[in-house]
């Protein structure tokens, strides 16, 4: 396929591999419209925008793509990947995947507003693909435009490298460009659309399949591409298992599941609601994907769900995350049935899925306490001091982030823990007699147990400060952002992106990145309420 209106550029190579494009059979039509797509993807044109401007990179991303400086600086990357320009190679395409979201089938999705740039071989990093996000329609965008505005793109360029420096498995984001376009957005489809910057990001992973991609194949009975879907992702992203066979179908089902299940946890214990856990919306390879309606804990509280489409239902709340992944793997499981044709062992995965779970939140409480496990799961005290402290955080408003980074440094004199943890509630008025007494038996009971053994206080304090960031994405600290990117200035965007590149570091300096939600940003629209087009 020829892109004849793009300029080729020459400045910036690639090693190109397009495993996916030459290894599926690609759509027949090559003209872009909304359609049913019985194959794996369909080549598709960028749209090209009148003025780009670059307004942030990643470093460390562009260096594990083996660019330079100069050549992120350059004019020619800013065209790349705007979608305006290609290299010699690229054929860009979308891909073909359905979905349940919000617990029903939707058939067809696909990349609705995401075209594959490339995908290409690095050195150190092995096989990447480049994505841009917000490029134009493509034959999967339904009714919509294909295009992102620039609060959605700053929202996805800084979680994603945020996640990444949390130690969470993430995609990443090399750039974020301004097109020089606007466009119309709905924010919360109640009748008030308006005209906003546009923008493109260029996402990165070694993997942008996900569980949808064979729950559609399985829908139309084509077990051709099904096979050949599981048997690609486990030659490139799961060598280690080996060839494609019954049982090496069961090994990938019970290692995606394992990933799962570790990313979740991980979510849980940095405080951050994915909002839209649709399975079009999990990764095969278990990276966080697709940033739309998330949110960040402010106040703990399990019910909360960031996403105003799950207002009502909070299928995606906070503390039903893990349930929802395990609903997902099933309708994984479902979809590649015919490949194993035994229900039994599947079944026992998703057992084995609830039982990781446990054990390894049991275990990520224990490293947020600092307490060591008497063994491989909690035992009746250590279970206690964990369920308890999450009832006694959802009683009174209490900031997630500050309570457990306090709790590091708690003084020895008990007639001082409530001063030192003052600083974590929303209102003091809450404070009751009674919950003074419950917070202090708690903190009584808990200091037993982190104190047992033969760990210094210090040695404890940093072992819980490495695994409870100081600095995470507040969703008011996002929308302050978004609201000066809106009248061009930057400058908090390439804050935010210096101080959550060391979430677990104190940085003095941006102690002020570091506070509680302020009253003005609890109901405040981006900040308490997102939607998908967010």
């Amino acid at each position: 396929m020829l892109f004849k209106e793009f300029l080729l550029l020459s400045d910036i190579t690639f090693i190109f591999d397009n495993q996916f494009t030459t290894t599926f059979s690609g759509d027949e039509v090559s003209d872009n419209y909304p359609r049913q797509v019985m194959s794996a993807y369909s080549f598709v044109e960028p749209t090209a925008t009148k003025m780009p401007q670059l307004i942030a990179t990643s470093a460390r991303v562009a260096e594990q793509l083996g660019l330079t400086e100069e050549q992120v600086n350059s004019a020619d990357f800013l065209r790349l990947f705007s979608g305006n320009s290609l290299l010699e190679g690229m054929k860009p395409f979308a891909m073909c995947y359905g979905g349940h979201q919000f617990g029903h089938w939707a058939g067809q999705l696909g990349d609705g507003r995401a075209i594959n740039l490339a995908e290409i071989m690095t050195q150190n990093y092995g096989h990447k693909t480049l994505q841009l996000k917000g490029a134009g329609p493509t034959p999967y965008s339904r009714t919509a435009d294909g295009l992102a505005v620039l609060r959605s793109s700053i929202r996805e360029f800084l979680c994603s490298e945020a996640m990444f420096h949390l130690g969470i498995a993430t995609t990443r984001a090399l750039s974020l460009s301004l097109t020089g376009d606007s466009v119309i957005r709905d924010m919360f489809y109640d009748g008030h659309a308006k005209a906003e910057p546009g923008a493109v990001v260029c996402r990165v992973s070694s993997s942008f399949i996900r569980f949808g991609s064979f729950q559609l194949p399985a829908s139309r009975q084509d077990l051709a591409l099904l096979t050949q879907l599981v048997d690609y992702v486990i030659a490139r992203d799961f060598p280690h298992l080996g060839a494609p066979s019954p049982g090496v179908y069961l090994a990938w089902f019970t290692e995606v599941c394992d990933r799962t299940c570790s990313l979740v946890v991980d979510w849980m214990r940095v405080g951050f609601v994915h909002g839209v856990m649709n399975t079009d919306n999990m990764s095969i390879i278990g990276e966080t994907i697709d940033y739309g309606p998330y949110g960040w804990i402010d106040n703990f509280d399990l019910n909360w769900t960031p996403n105003t489409t799950d207002a009502q239902g909070k299928r995606y709340r906070f503390g039903a995350q893990g349930e929802m992944a395990q609903w997902n793997l099933f309708q994984l499981a479902n979809a590649i049935f015919p490949l194993i044709d035994d229900a039994e062992p599947l079944q026992k995965a998703l057992n084995d899925f609830a039982k990781n779970y446990q054990q390894q939140w049991q275990q990520m409480m224990a490293a947020k306490l600092g307490v060591e496990l008497s063994g491989e799961l909690a035992d009746e005290a250590e279970l206690s001091l964990f369920v308890e402290v999450e009832d006694i955080l959802m009683s009174v408003e209490t900031d997630m982030t500050i309570f457990y980074r306090r709790l590091a440094d708690l003084p020895d004199d008990e007639s001082l823990w409530l001063t030192h943890l003052n600083v974590c509630f929303y209102d003091e008025a809450e404070l009751s007699t009674s919950y003074q007494e419950t917070l202090h038996n708690w903190l009584e009971r808990y200091s037993q147990l982190r104190d047992r053994g033969n760990r210094s206080r210090q040695s404890i304090s940093e072992s819980m400060n490495a695994t409870n960031p100081k600095y995470v994405l507040r969703n008011y600290l996002a929308q302050q952002a978004i609201e000066l990117a809106e009248k061009q200035d930057y400058s908090l965007l390439h804050q935010l992106q210096q101080v959550l590149a060391k979430p677990y570091d104190e940085q003095p300096e941006f102690e002020n990145f570091a506070g509680k939600r302020p009253v003005w940003a609890k109901d405040k629209a981006g900040c308490s309420m997102l939607s998908c087009s967010s």
